[in-house]
């Protein structure tokens, strides 16, 4: 079967499941204004779809491994059309979350059902390259997030740019149900129930899993807390730009992480067949990332260089999906990936939510504004130091032989 009518839907979706989840960077500011609602407020509102998408990870493993990527990603884009379209009619902050709410559901298999597409029709070697490309597709995402959102809001309103992200969902959601094929009839298919989910518990208890799941929590989170809403507001209170000059500077990262996509698209096969250690690459990545966070907390005017690196490093944590899967076999691919999934949303759900709420109980103690988000951002990394010692606490676990 053609590599595009397999890759370009998937690629499709997670461009509009990545631009659905940071376009409140540059939406929210603007929505805060018009409908009055406190960082606490708007943290909260744009964490919703953080909580959606991670309560959805562990029966969305289930599903992905019993009846396929197809048929469940088309399905589930449906609820982030209509979450978008109430998203849209929204007037107040119960509307807006139960909106944002049904958007986090509707798009969370668009990055989980590529990796399970992956893992039935292409040899294992390819996988690192793939997930670099589909990677990609959500960098584009993102940067359409920025700049073009910014230039879309001088046009309209952020009504009529949310009513356009559901038509546009909905193409998507037709575009894969025309294109992809079923999966081949895999084992999972006639594993009860109740199995699969003792299956998912095995996962979690499993030593190399746990390696892993606090980085996930916290740094990969992490990331999507800050990419998604607190950087626009720190490069406002911290660095004194504007609404335009934000996301200039948030395009800027974001095209750092779409660098780091497009290299592991394009290199990582090769490197995996020379013989080097992607789990080297990320351990190296996640410092870099500890060290890029640090300079922007401590000198705030470095940010120019520190955000695009910590884009960079970012793109470059999700090697943490492959590593994990390797102790797993293929017919819990979707189980696994969803599994760590869970954690990476739980992350950006608590702590998108959390830096708000801190912030905010900060300021209400008479700090400053640039004092509060300087000790809450300082306490994350804190948080982050600590799961990434946690990586290297005890020795490997030997992979599972049936992993692809």
């Amino acid at each position: 079967m053609p590599w595009l009518k397999l890759f370009l839907p998937f690629a499709f979706g997670y461009f509009i499941s990545y631009l659905y989840r940071t376009a409140n960077a540059i939406i929210g500011p603007v929505l805060a204004q018009d409908l009055s609602l406190s960082d606490n407020a708007l943290g909260l509102l744009t964490s919703t779809y953080f909580l959606a998408f991670g309560l959805a990870q562990l029966p969305l493993g289930i599903l992905l491994d019993r009846y396929g990527p197809r048929r469940v990603e088309a399905g589930l884009l449906l609820f982030a059309a209509a979450g978008s379209a109430l998203y849209a009619q929204a007037d107040g902050l119960t509307q807006l979350a139960i909106g944002r709410g049904l958007v986090g559901l509707g798009v969370s298999a668009c990055l989980m059902a590529s990796f399970k597409a992956f893992s039935l029709w292409f040899p294992p070697e390819r996988q690192a390259s793939l997930t670099g490309w589909i990677m990609a597709s959500g960098g584009l995402g993102a940067l359409a997030a920025a700049t073009p959102m910014e230039m879309a809001l001088q046009l309209t309103s952020w009504r009529n740019v949310t009513m356009g992200l559901a038509i546009v969902t909905l193409g998507v959601s037709a575009l894969l149900m025309l294109l992809v094929p079923d999966q081949p009839k895999s084992a999972s298919s006639g594993i009860h129930f109740r199995d699969q989910l003792r299956s998912i518990a095995d996962i979690y208890r499993h030593p190399h899993f746990r390696r892993y799941a606090p980085l996930a929590f916290a740094s990969t989170g992490g990331f999507l807390a800050i990419q998604g809403l607190w950087a626009s507001r720190w490069m406002n209170v911290m660095e004194g730009l504007q609404r335009a000059a934000s996301a200039e500077r948030l395009t800027i990262m974001n095209l750092g992480m779409l660098a780091g996509f497009l290299f592991m698209g394009f290199f990582a096969t090769a490197l995996v067949r020379r013989g080097v250690n992607l789990a080297k690459v990320y351990q190296y990545s996640m410092l870099s990332a500890l060290l890029a966070l640090a300079g922007i907390i401590v000198w705030p005017g470095s940010g120019g260089l520190m955000w695009p690196l910590l884009g960079i490093c970012f793109s470059l944590s999700n090697l943490a999906y492959g590593l994990v899967g390797q102790a797993f076999p293929v017919s819990h691919s979707g189980r696994a990936n969803t599994a760590l999934n869970l954690l990476v949303f739980a992350g950006a759900f608590g702590l998108q939510w959390g830096i708000g709420a801190c912030t905010d109980l900060l300021q209400y103690l008479h700090w400053s504004a640039a004092n509060a988000y300087q000790a809450t951002f300082g306490m994350l990394l804190t948080l982050q130091i600590a799961a990434f010692l946690w990586l290297f606490k005890g020795s490997p676990t030997p992979l599972n032989p049936n992993s692809r």
